[in-house]
């Protein structure tokens, strides 16, 4: 987790526009060598967290044992705690009590130390907001928090926005890290994506120049059917920052607003840009009123995911380019241009690669779709990695049935699944795959697994019956390479290819899994 402390839309050093008279004091070098470690560790990616700089902030994090449920950073509360109760005996409780010089590093403190103390208020605003859905949820805690940010020496507006910027860095840490089940490295990488997709990797800059300008940036999930990329366009989409309303003291609009998915291979081709653009009342037979269609829908600072990219025509690939770029689409039957403000989310489970050697996927469209592209991993490679994986899942989705945790359950799926399954088993439908199987299980106690042979079967029965081209036996190699060592440099090393033609072999390779 990092601090964007900068502000939004204001330097890093914040000009004060309540002046208030203390005597000012510098810090010591022992205090000014700790906070700027501090401000190193919470400014990082907190899912590629490294132990060593967190024990480097003094002994006392070394003996803190955080709770089954509790993050990292807390390790840091006592020495900071410690260290501000000195500064505070010394009269510095307020930013202006320090020089310029070590005025940003005290602000930092101070704010990594409120935002600490109402983490569970935080989450138990989540809580109570999913379950309120549209309409914004009161803020209870707001007023109390304004004032010890007002205490410190921030102004009313900068509160504001502080509140704005706390709530952003809570959802984004509890859809990142809790609607992805698993531990494995490929769901760590996963997850570390994720936030750098939000955030960026220098958060200082997102505070300060992108925090409403991340509309620019594109996404693009790449992964089989039923890997999840779904959940981790969600968790982009509700972890993008909403304003503070300081009059009514609640957020602009509620976090379930700002993501909508839209499946495009539902839809034919003829209703498609209805869906997504809209109409006018007499646009086509049929178009009895007007219609919003899902771009105008979507919220400022908000996300629209659109799900199997790869299935769309060509022509539909020329609007929604004209979309990115200009960001701006008219409703079927208009003449009247309007604006997008929300950011895009692709998915596809097919082959890029091929799709735009084919002709059928525009090289321009996919520029403009992959200002970040994120890899979902299958299921199979995330129990390579971590087996144990395989009970958290289970225990995940016999919870969502049966709405509680249910232990004697997860152990008689699991005593199901080792008994009729391979220990080599290929999930080729993955997630969604293994939720039916606990469904089948449930009610009829066993689950034999897909019809389908496993991937790595087929492929070598195809070869041996001299089936498949060249080409297509070095993707089919490379990608069982890839699911094996979970990355392109291991596969390229093997293979003696580059990286970059590793990376194309593999992508066709999980097409033709499909």
């Amino acid at each position: 987790m990092f601090l964007p402390w900068g502000g939004i839309g204001v330097p890093l050093l914040l000009p004060y526009s309540q002046p208030v008279t203390v005597k000012q004091q510098p810090l010591t070098s022992e205090e000014r060598e700790f906070f700027a470690l501090l401000t190193e560790v919470i400014f990082s990616n907190p899912f590629s967290f490294q132990k060593d700089r967190l024990t480097s902030l003094g002994s006392q994090t070394q003996g803190h044992t955080p709770a089954p449920d509790d993050h990292h950073y807390s390790a840091l509360i006592p020495p900071l705690e410690q260290r501000l109760a000195r500064l505070e005996s010394r009269g510095l409780s307020r930013i202006q009590s320090v020089p310029p010089q070590d005025r940003r590093l005290l602000q930092y403190a101070f704010l990594f130390q409120l935002y600490d103390r109402y983490v569970a208020q935080w989450d138990q605003l989540i809580q109570t907001q999913m379950a309120k859905g549209t309409a914004p949820a009161p803020v209870p805690f707001a007023e109390e928090l304004i004032d010890k940010l007002k205490n410190r020496g921030f102004s009313i507006e900068e509160a504001g926005r502080y509140l704005a910027l706390f709530y952003q860095l809570r959802r984004a840490y509890f859809f990142i890290a809790h609607a992805l089940v698993g531990d494995s490295p490929s769901m760590t990488r996963l997850r570390h994506a994720l936030w750098n997709n939000v955030f960026t990797t220098d958060a200082r800059f997102y505070a300060d120049h992108l925090w409403d300008r991340m509309e620019d940036f594109s996404t693009l999930l790449l992964g089989e059917t039923g890997t999840g990329k779904g959940s981790a366009a969600a968790a982009i989409g509700r972890s993008g920052l909403i304003p503070f309303d300081l009059k009514s003291r609640r957020f602009t609009y509620s976090f379930t607003e700002t993501f909508i998915a839209i499946n495009l291979s539902q839809f034919p081709e003829s209703l498609i840009e209805s869906e997504l653009f809209g109409h006018r009342k007499g646009a086509f037979t049929g178009a009895i009123d007007n219609h919003k269609g899902l771009f105008q829908r979507c919220s400022p600072h908000g996300a629209l995911f659109l799900d199997e990219i790869g299935d769309v025509s060509v022509p539909v690939q020329i609007k929604l380019l004209n979309v990115l770029q200009e960001r701006q689409f008219t409703p079927v039957g208009s003449h009247s241009p309007l604006r997008f403000a929300g950011r895009v989310i692709a998915a596809t489970h097919r082959s890029l690669p091929a799709l735009r050697q084919e002709g059928q996927f525009r090289d321009d469209f996919y520029y403009r779709l992959s200002s970040d592209v994120i890899e979902v991993p299958p299921l199979r490679r995330r129990l390579q990695e971590s087996p144990a994986e395989l009970k958290q899942l289970v225990g995940l989705l016999a919870e969502r049935l049966t709405g509680q945790a249910a232990e004697g359950l997860i152990d008689r799926i699991l005593q199901v699944l080792n008994k009729c399954l391979p220990a080599d088993y290929a999930w080729p439908g993955n997630v969604r795959e293994l939720e039916q199987a606990v469904r089948r299980i449930i009610l009829k106690g066993d689950y034999q697994g897909a019809e389908a042979p496993t991937h790595h079967g087929s492929w070598l029965c195809q070869a041996a019956q001299g089936k498949l081209s060249a080409p297509e036996l070095l993707a089919a190699y490379c990608q069982m390479l890839y699911q094996r060592h979970g990355t392109y440099e291991a596969v390229a090393t093997i293979t003696a290819l580059d990286r970059r033609t590793v990376k194309k072999y593999v992508q066709a390779g999980a097409s033709r899994q499909d």
